[in-house]
């Protein structure tokens, strides 16, 4: 048995060595077949779609939906971040990538309020799989208006602070909501899109999504869409409302006929109730922020300077004129997207679609005090899920 083994091993190292001579001499040739190897079995298979020109917006309308590919709606990811949000921005995408976008490829647009690093472009051109596009955002759109009386500006951000409001003396936070409200879809690598997703540094997506919502808000009618909708502290907004009915004394037929006014209101208008769609997770048509009526309601809005005097969000802007300039049929809840913002998260109950993330409904801000997740299935007049009152807390 010694003696087999020995010849064993003999036999074993003289292939070895043939093998490796064999190498040698043909190793040049070995190059080649790697090389071939490496252009086809394992290249990067999003290479060429991310070195694709994507200037759609110089394409006459009905040639787009021939030249997006596979289909696709003319659509894209759009993110507002900071060179320091570098490492928070390539996990989201990373895992919006894996739940959705290594399907679709849709594109990104990252906007900044300065020029994007060098590092920044690099890092996010290696994580996402779409066409990526870099925007610096006008000094006009991010900045005080003339029109702001600083001193008291700063003394109503004092008072914010005494009452323990987040983000209550924080000058960029203001600027991100106003450039949000009514700017950033003016921008043109937003503008050429037909609708947009909204992502955010730090966000995290619980389920696979194996849909495309772009798709079926184009095929269903749908202008906005969402996953979290709860209630804003009323010390950030106390003229919000009283600006927004002065708003439609002077436009009496901006209200849509079959508005979801009763979503933002108990009592026929008179007050706000501070329900809202969480905007940093928001899918919505582009063009509705340019109609007139909105374009209106901003501007009306800004000159009042509520956003600096006050601390106006985007999110109750945007859902009080979702709520009352549209069809309520067309705002959408996107249940089964599992969704994560830094505090709160949205978990779907449908036990199939849970097959599909990695969350626990009872997690989800839906069944807080917070939420208004019951006020919305009330008000739209939509069916409970038939575990609902199992998660409430």
């Amino acid at each position: 048995m010694i003696l087999y083994h020995k010849r064993f091993k003999r036999v074993f190292l003289v292939v070895c060595l043939i093998a490796c001579l064999v190498f040698l001499r043909y190793r040049n040739d070995f190059r080649g077949v790697l090389n071939v190897l490496e252009t086809s079995v394992f290249r990067n298979p999003f290479a060429d779609y991310q070195t694709k020109s994507f200037d759609i917006a110089s394409l006459p309308e009905s040639k787009r939906s021939e030249w997006l590919p596979n289909g696709r709606v003319n659509a894209a990811f759009v993110s507002l971040a900071r060179n320091q949000d570098l490492a928070d921005m390539v996990q989201s995408v990373q895992r919006l990538e894996r739940r959705f976008n290594h399907k679709y490829h849709y594109p990104w647009v990252f906007l900044n309020d300065e020029e994007f690093s060098d590092e920044f472009k690099s890092r996010i051109n290696e994580t996402a799989s779409g066409h990526v596009e870099f925007g610096v955002i006008p000094k006009e759109h991010w900045c005080i208006p003339e029109s702001v009386n600083q001193d008291m500006m700063h003394e109503n951000w004092e008072h914010l602070k005494e009452k323990g409001i987040l983000y209550a003396d924080s000058e960029s936070y203001r600027h991100m909501c106003r450039f949000e409200s009514g700017f950033f879809y003016r921008h043109p690598l937003v503008k050429k899109y037909d609708y947009y997703w909204r992502v955010e540094p730090s966000v995290d997506f619980w389920c696979d999504v194996d849909f495309d919502p772009f798709a079926y808000m184009k095929e269903n009618n749908k202008v906005y869409g969402f996953t979290i909708t709860v209630t804003e502290y009323a010390d950030t907004i106390p003229t919000l409302w009283e600006n927004t009915r002065n708003f439609l004394k002077l436009h009496p037929n901006a209200v849509h006929p079959n508005s979801a006014l009763n979503f933002i209101s108990d009592n026929d208008g008179k007050t706000y109730n501070g329900c809202h769609f969480w905007t940093n997770f928001e899918i919505a048509k582009v063009d509705f922020w340019e109609s007139d009526v909105y374009s209106q309601y901003f501007d009306y809005l800004d000159n009042t300077n509520g956003f600096f005097y006050e601390r106006w969000g985007d999110a109750p802007v945007h859902s009080i004129a979702a709520a009352l300039f549209t069809d309520r049929e067309s705002i959408h809840f996107f249940n089964e997207i599992g969704y994560w913002h830094p505090s709160s998260g949205h978990c779907p109950l449908d036990e199939q679609t849970l097959t599909k993330c990695e969350c626990n409904p009872h997690d989800s801000i839906d069944f807080s005090g917070w939420s208004c997740l019951s006020k919305y299935y009330t008000a739209f007049e939509r069916p409970f899920p038939e575990n609902w009152s199992t998660f409430l807390i």
